[in-house]
């Protein structure tokens, strides 16, 4: 600790505290630095610990204040978005179309202006009299106080927003979301080349500032069942020198080179599962994982780089140095001070799932929850290179229908990249690399445009392409920050981070709690209570009627779909069989019957290292099913715009308690209206959001049921060996198909069904039992054992007043003594 500390801590009365400080190694460095938590490590006591939080706040604002280059540690890691440089006038409209260009809902931001409250801030004081408020109800166990201390418990909800990353290696995937979220030498980039299976989630560390990557990897028993296949296949490929340098030999010889060095070419599985292999990451044997924690980005990306990527030029005579991304389920990198990723997570994807049934769970899982995914290729053939196209096309049904996601964007990197030209003036070259660029984007428009399949699940208002370049955007000699587009993604995360919104609802959900409390503290006003419920409880049948009408008629037309496919599917599944499984006339028996071992080992799939597309037996099967739910499923479950499921009906539900509320004849029963509106809300917002998820599930049942059918057929066949073994494999599958087809695509039907009419059911009953309940509590039910929270009330009713942009606050006036929370409130 050095003087500045200790003496600050001397000014401030707080003295007390300063050999813990010391204990800590609190310089002043890292006084800025401190978050929520990590004072509440310092400082146990809320007293002390408010007062030195308020103190705090004012050192930075002045700091600020003084010395307009110095930001406070809760923005030390956000990178500028602004520019007053008014070079070539395109800031306002870096696409030529800025009016297009919408980034999702924003709320209002709270205005810079004297007296005003942080975000921040104004959560942290809210939950400060949230904890105290619940200490403070009474432990009796009655209906209303278990109600209470639930619903505070509740209000802590932690959403985050994902965007996926999408790009083959070399890309700039890496250099991309290192200047996005403005941390130099996090990802690593340049001659280690990456690992294409891996995925890399970037995301805030919240609880210190350190930076952290937590490693995951597969099982023991995955791995070995790996090493089984490869080295079979491997056996076969031997046998074949024809086929000896494919794609999918290279991948499983590059994938045990990596690990093992040449010790793989004559050692059994067994052999290579040996511990030595493994001394390095004991965790991996223990089916732990690993953590990593260090000061800076480049000493992480200099420990982590042998967990995601390899280097080609490893070995030269050296000991043999292990790479272990072959082990590797998921690296989760934690930065510290950085705002952009408060309430996102970056995550760099492979393109099309992987071999490894955990990995490509996990994919599926990630990439079915992005609201955002950003597909990344070198601009000098944005349009042509086919790679991106296919993994946008192999993955548009799992963003879609059985996904989140509402934006895509298509960013052309190295926008800087010219080629050489007469004029050599830094205005010549950049007027060139601008007219490129906006060529750029018109050629990969009219790309998106020829999409059939994409297009069924995206508009052309969710895509969105940008021209980016971090070298310029760090260095600046050709093009602004603003022309490199770097700033508008970094908005765009900005953006993301206030939709989600953390700060009023849980002001929101408090207010409403608090106005409950009181309501039901005041007592008396019974007739105009039971006049209200009796409102109220008519009003909520008519309301759920209008839900369950809508509900019925989706599961109708879904019905009605869903038979057009199975019939469909019975009369065109063999001819869906034959395109897999028989080989296609210019290609090799030995080749396909490799391509045949891979789809049967791994239960119907085949991914292609090379390529974007994956096969895929069971989707290809389904796919009549799935053709026929499309258009109506994405019309019953939209991911795009304001209208929200099922026609919007659950969204626009309301017992018209806000208007009530504001009425004079119901001012006796203002606070529990005000509450029930809160309640509402948040019923809404909970539901919409379990509907998110099971739709995901819904949509996806076509194909599981498939799969789930058709494993008996692959086991079968997995058994079989030796002489016509290809044809006794395809023999194998078409008997199953022929024999099953009846029963098969009628039963994908009803499982559809039957998870849809469950989602139906759940979400009226929560809605009903949620509101009923609710209702009761507060209108049939006085909180006399509750002490009195007026003043807290008013203050967090401020509060939400101050996060609406309004400036008319209510005076902090109460009867009695103030509880502790709301003392040291007023003190500070």
């Amino acid at each position: 600790m050095d003087d500045f500390v200790g003496n600050k801590l001397t000014e401030w009365g707080l003295s007390e505290w300063i050999p813990t400080f010391k204990e800590q190694g609190i310089d002043t460095e890292s006084l800025y630095c401190l978050d929520d938590q990590e004072i509440a490590d310092l400082i146990p006591t809320v007293g002390p610990r408010s007062k030195f939080k308020k103190k705090l706040k004012m050192l930075k604002k002045e700091q600020n204040t003084t010395n307009p280059e110095t930001v406070d540690s809760s923005a030390e890691g956000r990178p500028s978005t602004s520019d007053t440089s008014d070079k070539g006038k395109r800031q306002s409209d870096l696409q030529g179309e800025s009016s297009q260009w919408q980034s999702p809902t924003k709320k209002q931001r709270l205005a810079n202006k004297p007296g005003s409250y942080s975000e921040e801030i104004i959560l942290s004081d809210v939950k400060n009299i949230m904890r105290c408020v619940h200490q403070k109800i009474p432990p009796r166990d009655n209906k209303l106080n278990n109600f209470l201390t639930k619903k505070i418990k509740d209000l802590e909800m932690d959403k985050r927003e994902v965007v996926g990353v999408f790009g083959k290696t070399g890309a700039g995937k890496s250099s991309l979301i290192n200047a996005v979220i403005g941390v130099k030498n996090l990802l690593p980039s340049g001659n280690v080349r990456a690992c294409t299976s891996v995925m890399i989630k970037v995301e805030a560390n919240m609880q210190n500032s350190k930076f952290e990557a937590n490693i995951e990897f597969i099982t023991k028993e995955e791995w070995k069942d790996e090493l089984w296949f490869s080295k079979n296949f491997l056996g076969d490929v031997d046998q074949e020198s024809d086929q000896k340098d494919d794609d999918d030999s290279r991948d499983i010889v590059e994938k045990l080179s990596a690990l093992y060095g040449e010790d793989w070419k004559n050692k059994s599985p067994d052999d290579l599962m040996n511990d030595k292999y493994f001394k390095e990451i004991p965790e991996f044997l223990l089916s732990k994982g690993k953590t990593l924690t260090v000061e800076t980005a480049q000493e992480l990306s200099a420990k982590f780089v042998r967990y995601t990527r390899s280097d080609p030029k490893d070995g030269d005579g050296k000991a043999v140095k292990r790479w272990y991304w072959p082990l590797v389920k998921c690296v989760t990198i934690k930065v510290p001070n950085n705002d952009l990723l408060k309430h996102v997570t970056l995550v760099d994807l492979p393109g099309n799932g992987d071999r490894n049934k955990s990995r490509n769970k996990m994919w599926k899982t990630v990439v079915g929850s992005c609201s955002t995914v950003w597909i990344v290729t070198d601009i000098n053939r944005a349009a042509s290179e086919p790679e991106p196209w296919e993994i946008l096309e192999s993955a548009s049904s799992f963003m879609g229908n059985a996904g989140q996601c509402e934006h895509i964007h298509f960013i052309c990197t190295k926008s800087d990249h010219i080629a050489d030209s007469d004029d050599h003036s830094a205005a010549g070259v950049r007027a060139l690399i601008l007219k490129r660029n906006d060529r750029a984007k018109k050629e990969v428009k009219e790309e998106f445009s020829k999409l059939k399949e994409v297009k069924k699940y995206f508009s052309d208002e969710s895509f969105k392409v940008l021209t980016v370049s971090s070298k310029e955007f760090l260095k600046q000699k050709r093009l602004d920050k603003n022309e490199t587009e770097i700033p508008k993604l970094q908005e765009f995360l900005q953006d993301l981070n206030d939709c989600h919104s953390e700060t009023l609802n849980y002001v929101s959900g408090a207010r409403g709690i608090l106005s409950l409390i009181q309501g039901a503290s005041r007592g008396g006003g019974d007739d105009i209570k039971t006049a209200v419920y009796t409102v109220l409880q008519q009003k909520m049948s008519d309301e759920l009627d209008k839900v369950r009408k809508p509900m019925k008629e989706t599961y109708q037309a879904f019905e009605k779909c869903l038979s057009e496919g199975v019939e469909n599917s019975k009369s065109s599944c063999e001819k869906h069989l034959k395109s897999v499984i028989n080989p296609p006339p210019n290609k090799s028996g030995s080749g396909f019957h490799r391509t045949l071992k891979f789809i049967v080992e791994h239960d119907g799939t085949c991914k292609k290292k090379k390529k974007g597309k994956q096969i895929n037996l069971n989707m290809k099967l389904s796919s009549c099913l799935t053709e026929s739910i499309d258009e109506e499923f994405k019309k019953t479950f939209p991911n795009e715009g304001e209208c929200g499921p099922f026609n919007g009906v659950l969204n626009s539900f309301s017992l018209d308690t806000k208007m009530m509320s504001e009425k004079t004849e119901y001012k006796d029963v203002e606070l529990q209206l005000i509450f029930l509106s809160t309640e509402e809300e948040k019923i809404k917002t909970k539901l919409n959001k379990i509907i998110r998820e099971r739709k995901k599930m819904i949509y996806s049942s076509l194909t599981t049921t498939i799969e789930t059918n058709m494993q008996k057929c692959y086991d079968e066949a997995k058994q079989i060996k030796g002489p016509g073994m290809l044809i006794k494999m395809r023999e194998t599958i078409e008997n199953h198909v022929h024999g099953s087809k009846d029963v098969m695509f009628q039963k994908a039907k009803a499982v559809m069904l039957k998870q849809l009419d469950d989602l139906m059911s759940d979400i009226l009953d929560n809605l009903e039992k949620t509101m009923q309940e609710s209702m009761e509590l507060s209108l049939k039910t006085d909180g006399v054992s509750i002490p009195d929270f007026t003043l807290e009330l008013v203050m967090v009713k401020n509060h939400y007043k101050e996060l609406q942009g309004s400036s008319d606050q209510e005076p902090l006036i109460c009867a009695g003594s103030p509880s502790p929370a709301a003392a040291q409130l007023i003190t500070n």
